[in-house]
């Protein structure tokens, strides 16, 4: 007995060492913090003010009660630049999907977007685009875009207006349940996919990288799809686990990725993953 319990512990230990190892791409994982599924569960992103800089999360204990008693019951993964800092939010009818955002100075403004008749209902993610002005959502399900809006407080001010749709990032090829992407560059997203299917790139729960044909704008664009690899999966339980949200840290160059642990350990080793370029 004692050796078979010696041989099960040297097996989790190699098989959480080579999940924790995995290369993703350029990407290394270089370590992990513990997500708690209430409020650090969808996402998050670094927003840097003149008064210090904050690593802000989001999850359905973060929705404020009265942004939930009007319908927007679900918030997905935040966006951040220039100081401004963007939470997408949708709810269970089609009315529309609401972008609160909080300027640099901390007051917030909510705009609203009325769905397009061929607009997928789903508000998965907000990434804010290099240059301040343009803001990059997305859909759930199978999809070959990304959507683009002009950046709400920035280039579209009036909370009491439509922000309204702008353009498309076109993909190359589909992809499938996008949690959140965040840019690395003017001209490159890297995106969490949560696709349990694997039959898009041969891997379920991928890390994929979005190349742009030009910067994202009025006019609709091209994004070149690669699958870097699989995001880890290490817990103590066996199920299925979930990709959620992504930020790229452009001061340390530190990607961050969240990962919810099947049910039976969603509550204490859910991990926020830390990546460094190799």
């Amino acid at each position: 007995m004692r050796a078979l319990a010696a041989a099960a512990a040297l097996s989790l230990t190699l098989l959480s060492a080579g999940v924790a190892g995995a290369s993703t791409g350029p990407w290394q994982p270089v370590g992990s913090d513990v997500a708690r599924p209430l409020d650090e569960s969808q996402g998050l992103a670094v927003v840097e003010r003149p008064d210090g800089t904050t690593v802000r999360y989001t999850g359905v204990g973060t929705i404020p009660p009265d942004v939930a008693a009007r319908g927007w019951n679900h918030v997905g993964d935040p966006g951040a630049g220039h100081g401004y800092y963007v939470e997408p939010y949708q709810r269970d009818d089609r009315g529309a999907k609401l972008f609160r955002v909080q300027a640099p100075d901390g007051s917030w403004a909510e705009y609203t977007h009325a769905l397009e008749s061929w607009e997928a209902p789903n508000n998965s993610f907000a990434a804010v685009s290099p240059d301040g002005r343009w803001l990059v959502a997305g859909e759930w399900g199978t999809m070959d875009r990304l959507l683009v809006h002009p950046m709400p407080g920035v280039a579209h001010q009036d909370p009491a207006a439509n922000l309204p749709y702008a353009s498309s990032v076109r993909l190359d090829r589909p992809v499938r349940d996008v949690q959140g992407c965040d840019f690395v560059t003017d001209r490159r997203l890297l995106c969490s996919s949560d696709d349990p299917a694997g039959d898009l790139f041969g891997i379920t729960k991928p890390l994929l990288r979005v190349d742009l044909s030009a910067p994202v704008g009025a006019a609709d664009v091209t994004g070149t799809v690669t699958a870097l690899g699989q995001l880890p999966l290490e817990s103590a339980c066996s199920g299925e686990f979930e990709a959620e949200g992504i930020d790229y840290d452009e001061r340390d160059g530190t990607l961050r990725v969240v990962v919810l642990s099947p049910s039976v350990c969603l509550l204490f080793d859910s991990k926020t993953w830390r990546f460094q370029r190799g």
